[in-house]
């Protein structure tokens, strides 16, 4: 153990003696760690919460457009409308065998932000919300707040809310139609916990004054005609084979479109993955550069350092020792560099993750370890050590009467 010990306190000895040389190494190696554990955390997150969000929803129907645009707009609330459909139409699809369920969606407003949704109650049976103040609405300019929501904003059941035009913050307010909370939900971990829900009549009677639809983002309101309206419908089949089905009889027969949550955010990971997988690359390529440039360092200073191994040959070191000198140094190295770039890269999934809940966007947990990042440390520390290794090999077979002849 005492050996162990002089082994390692050598070892930082010659490191400190190079300092600028040691602080680069370790650099390299973090920053490409960081890069790989930060976007590890990202994808992660970002296909578990897609996933999440969608899962209750098997089908949505709206009006004719890009199927992402309306998944995005209305499974995930990240995207306008792609425009509204009559609710008799509506009516239709929702009254088809293969139909379990068909909950309308009415969007057009916001709050500071978070999404007002017109629906009904079967809103929160999608994400087996429960309500944990108050009660769940049940007449217009009733409204029941997300978890995410009424924290931020330190609402509870009584208080009133004025919503604003459009779903960004700085639309104009509806002062004279405010909304009362008569509820809050338990947290979910999804989507409606940055929402803000109300009758499908709230939002028709907020609107009802415009005389039509409105500008983009359109408002599901009334037309000229009085034709009631919504943005989508979200379905849940009520056999297997109305997936092979009903989207085809809506897109074939009907003047709305339909769109699978599922197929849109596999589609929408796909095109993120692209970016992602040049950005590991280039991680993985930054990595390997560090780990040649430890073999380079590691090398040059076996040979800076040879009349050191000879000296302490002659006083009774063994080869095994010399090697295992040698290897601790660049196994230093390597455990920095691991241990920062870790740091590093959680510490930024979590300064992002606070933005982005300032924002009212996705959460993103930098103190959470994400599952590949088990095999990103082993093969970092498998490449690093087998790295280490030919330095250290060279030092055990260092003959020390060649060494001192050199000098």
């Amino acid at each position: 153990e005492a050996r162990a010990v002089m082994t390692l306190r050598l070892a930082f000895a010659y490191l400190a003696s190079r300092p600028l040389a040691t602080i680069l190494h370790v650099l390299m190696l973090a920053l490409g760690v960081a890069t790989l554990a930060f976007l590890l955390l990202f994808t992660s997150q970002a296909e578990e919460r897609l996933a999440r969000d969608a899962k209750p929803v098997d089908l949505v129907v709206g009006a004719k457009g890009s199927p992402l645009q309306l998944i995005l707009s209305s499974v995930f609330h990240v995207d306008i409308p792609t425009g509204n459909i009559g609710l008799e139409e509506s009516k239709a699809i929702s009254r088809h065998p293969m139909v379990a369920s068909a909950t309308p969606v009415a969007l057009g407003d916001s709050f500071r932000g978070h999404r007002i949704v017109g629906t009904d109650e079967s809103f929160l049976g999608l994400y087996e919300a429960k309500v944990v103040a108050g009660r769940a609405f049940r007449d217009e300019m009733e409204v029941v707040l997300g978890s995410e929501v009424a924290r931020r904003h330190r609402l509870a059941p009584g208080a009133k809310i004025v919503g604003s035009h459009g779903l960004a913050q700085a639309g104009p307010g509806h002062d004279e139609d405010p909304f009362e909370v008569v509820g809050v939900l338990a947290p979910t971990g999804t989507v409606i916990d940055r929402l803000v829900l109300t009758p499908v009549e709230s939002v028709w009677h907020v609107h009802e004054h415009h005389g039509g639809l409105q500008p983009a983002p359109p408002a599901a309101a009334p037309t000229q005609g009085g034709r009631l309206e919504i943005t989508a419908l979200l379905v849940k089949y009520r056999t297997p084979l109305a997936a092979a089905m009903l989207p085809r009889l809506v897109n074939s027969s009907t003047s709305m479109q339909a769109a699978s949550p599922a197929f849109e955010s596999a589609r929408l990971l796909d095109m993120v993955g692209v970016g992602v997988q040049t950005l590991q690359w280039f991680a993985a390529v930054m990595m390997a550069s560090a780990a040649l440039s430890v073999f380079v360092a590691l090398t040059s200073a076996l040979q800076e350092r040879r009349y050191d191994l000879a000296l302490l040959r002659t006083l009774g070191a063994r080869p095994l020792r010399l090697a295992s000198l040698t290897l601790a140094e660049g196994v230093t190295l390597l455990v920095s560099g691991v241990i920062l770039g870790l740091a590093l890269g959680h510490g930024a999934a979590h300064a992002l993750g606070l933005w982005l809940a300032q924002s009212g966007s996705w959460p993103l947990a930098g103190l959470a370890w994400a599952p590949g990042e088990t095999i990103l440390v082993a093969a970092v520390f498998a490449g690093g050590f087998a790295t280490c290794l030919v330095p250290a090999v060279q030092a055990y077979l260092s003959d020390p009467a060649s060494l001192l002849a050199k000098r």
